[in-house]
């Protein structure tokens, strides 16, 4: 049986947790491992925050569970957890390390300092654990190097500049990120490829016998059956085919529109229904915004 969820609402409140001096700043934290004091009472403890956490760990097994398969860099990990997100701790192997680091930053600054557009502009905060970024030692001292800014306004006085610096060397490390990740699509290209051949059969199968049953798959669906986040399985098709998920869905619905309507004599209505789609406008629709012509047009013209 799992054990309830611990949920955090404030940066006060996980300090005291986790055997933390006070915090010197009511909305951002900066926590290096070797600081951390995990009681044995927490192994396997499920957690959630009201705050964006960036975590960098090293090669080893460390305070996430997470799990490993074959990465390009061992050097280390960063996971990222979105707000109310649940995560459970781990002592195995724990290095309490110096070098690594977890940052806080609690939803109340994010709205405050007007990052909120910057964060949803990066989807790692929504990809699953299995899927953190791997760096190399270049990439670590630079993601470090923004850190160890932030660390600085945060180990000093508040004043009027301190929110403001800090949401800029945030902004700074979540574009080094976003860089890495970039990199590590295109690193990892041979084990992309598997997914996207993975992808392709499971569409295949779908279509052919899972349809008229489950109606059109979802980006969600996709991601569940190849095990991916929907959106690491988008951002790693995008990076491959210049197509994300949902476009790679609505192509293939449109390629087998186009035998339909050549090979069968079935009404426009008809093959909307037999492709899974609720209204047959939102067939046409579709169908003229990837093919410039409307499905009756489109017959008409072969």
């Amino acid at each position: 049986m799992q054990s309830p969820v611990i949920h955090i609402k404030t940066i006060s409140e996980l300090h005291r947790l986790f055997g933390l001096t006070k915090p010197k700043h009511p909305l951002v934290s900066v926590i290096r491992h070797a600081d951390l004091v995990i009681d044995n009472a927490f192994v396997d403890q499920r957690f959630s925050l009201d705050m964006y956490m960036i975590s960098l760990k090293g090669s080893q097994q460390a305070v996430l569970k997470y799990g490993r398969s074959k990465y390009d860099f061992q050097e280390g990990s960063l996971v990222f957890m979105a707000p109310n997100q649940v995560f459970a701790s781990n002592t195995a192997d724990f290095a309490y390390s110096a070098e690594e680091w977890i940052i806080l930053v609690h939803t109340d600054f994010v709205h405050n300092l007007g990052l909120y557009q910057t964060i949803q502009q990066y989807p790692f905060f929504n990809y699953e654990d299995s899927e953190a970024l791997h760096v190399s030692d270049i990439e670590k001292k630079a993601l470090t190097d923004s850190v160890r800014k932030i660390e600085v306004e945060y180990n000093q006085h508040i004043d009027q500049h301190t929110n403001e610096i800090i949401a800029i060397n945030v902004a700074s490390l979540l574009k080094y990120c976003q860089r890495y990740y970039d990199r590590q699509f295109i690193t990892r290209k041979s084990i992309n490829k598997g997914v996207l051949v993975q992808f392709e059969n499971f569409l295949n199968a779908y279509f052919t016998h899972q349809l008229s049953e489950k109606g059109i798959p979802t980006v969600t669906q996709c991601g569940q059956a190849l095990h991916l986040s929907p959106y690491y399985l988008s951002d790693l098709l995008k990076a491959e085919t210049g197509k994300g998920a949902k476009e790679h869905i609505d192509l293939y619905l449109v390629n087998k529109a186009k035998n339909l309507l050549l090979h069968s004599e079935s009404s426009i209505s008809e093959i909307g229904y037999e492709l899974g789609f609720e209204y047959p406008t939102h067939f046409s629709k579709l169908f003229k915004s990837k093919t410039g012509l409307s499905p009756s047009d489109f017959r008409e013209s072969n």
